[in-house]
């Protein structure tokens, strides 16, 4: 008689996805026939063997306390039989089985204060970076600008009344460990001046080899202070991006004076009607102003509603841009054009296979 394979128990990476998954789910694993919008943020999924799946989806923070994942799991043991996962855009989104839980579990939700929609035609849940909550390089705040800008498209979010979807998205440095160089709208934290080099401190507390080969544009050279072993920056060659300050704290980069945030717009991944498309600048500063940002919601606010009393019918906002053109789009805007917005770059941005269209 053959052996049985000996299961293994470890506890290196994560468990497996299948332990999460709901019954229906794995029940019909591949075998979905179609969706359809039961109302905003509420979907019905229907299986080939005619069972159906429901989600309630709900806005929620990125950054979330305690007390609001043992809400969320409470409200899922009591109408989904624990079963609810999260979007990449911080939306939590409960499954269910049974269509009769569905209104109830929206009355809790809005009743703790979290929001139903962000399906389909609406704006979704805004994705983001840390900001000053946790990175050491920001130019701005993310969670403080989200909040003041998705208290502002409240009902973009709860109600399915835009020409298409609308991606927004957050970085809080050029760095980008958001999606901004391919969303909708997005909202970009800037440096305009290269980090400060403090000479007393900097032979104590970093290597200065391994400071100057932290640059990726080779900015920083060796240098003799005050006798002392140091660096210099060639500020023509820096771009800001925080390299040097994450290997030597005797670099910081941030500058509340001059520090600001960016918008950028018409960017996208989505390959349906045309290909994906980066981002394009279409305010190059605003100022910090903590703790509403008002500056940055009334420039978002602005682009979101013209977009949507210009758009056609499931045109996204980078085609609709490209329809109209870019100096139709900064009137209707009333956004100011600025030499920043002059692109002289060189690059094959364009030549590369960018669609998964397949062409013969």
């Amino acid at each position: 008689m053959a052996a049985e394979p000996v299961k293994r128990i470890t506890d290196i990476g994560p468990p497996s996805y299948e332990k999460f998954l709901h019954p229906v789910i794995k029940k019909n694993y591949g075998l979905w026939k179609y969706h359809e919008t039961l109302a905003p943020g509420v979907l019905c999924h229907v299986a080939e063997s005619g069972d159906k799946l429901f989600t309630v989806r709900a806005g929620s923070p990125r950054l979330l306390s305690v007390q609001s994942i043992r809400l969320f799991a409470d409200l899922a043991d009591k109408y989904c039989g624990g079963y609810l996962r999260f979007t990449s855009r911080n939306n939590v989104e409960f499954l269910m089985d049974n269509k009769d839980n569905i209104e109830a579990l929206k009355k809790d939700l809005l009743a703790n204060g979290f929001p139903v929609g962000g399906t389909n035609n609406a704006v979704s849940n805004i994705v983001h970076t840390q900001g000053w909550v946790h990175c050491h390089s920001s130019a701005t705040d993310a969670s403080g600008i989200v909040k003041a800008v998705m208290d502002a498209l409240y009902d973009r979010f709860t109600h399915e009344n835009l020409p298409a979807k609308l991606r927004i998205a957050l970085a809080c440095c050029l760095n980008m460990c958001g999606a901004v160089h391919c969303s909708d709208i997005a909202i970009l934290g800037v440096h305009r001046k290269p980090p400060k080099v403090n000479h007393d401190t900097l032979p104590k507390t970093c290597e200065v080899p391994t400071l100057i080969a932290s640059c990726p544009t080779g900015a920083i050279r060796p240098a003799t202070v005050n006798e002392k072993q140091s660096v210099e920056v060639v500020e023509d060659q820096c771009m800001y991006c925080g390299n040097c300050y994450t290997v030597c704290p005797s670099m910081p980069l941030n500058d509340p004076d001059n520090d600001g945030i960016s918008i950028w717009v018409g960017g996208k991944v989505s390959n349906a009607r045309t290909t994906p498309k980066f981002s394009k600048l279409a305010i190059p500063f605003i100022p910090n102003n903590p703790p509403r940002w008002p500056e940055v919601v009334e420039a978002v606010v602005n682009i979101v509603e013209v977009y949507a009393k210009n758009a056609k019918k499931y045109e996204r906002m980078g085609e609709w841009i490209e329809r109209i053109g870019w100096p139709k789009f900064f009137e209707l805007t009333g956004i100011e054009f600025t030499r920043y917005h002059i692109d002289d770059f060189k690059n094959a941005g364009l030549t590369y296979a960018r669609s998964t269209h397949i062409k013969f």
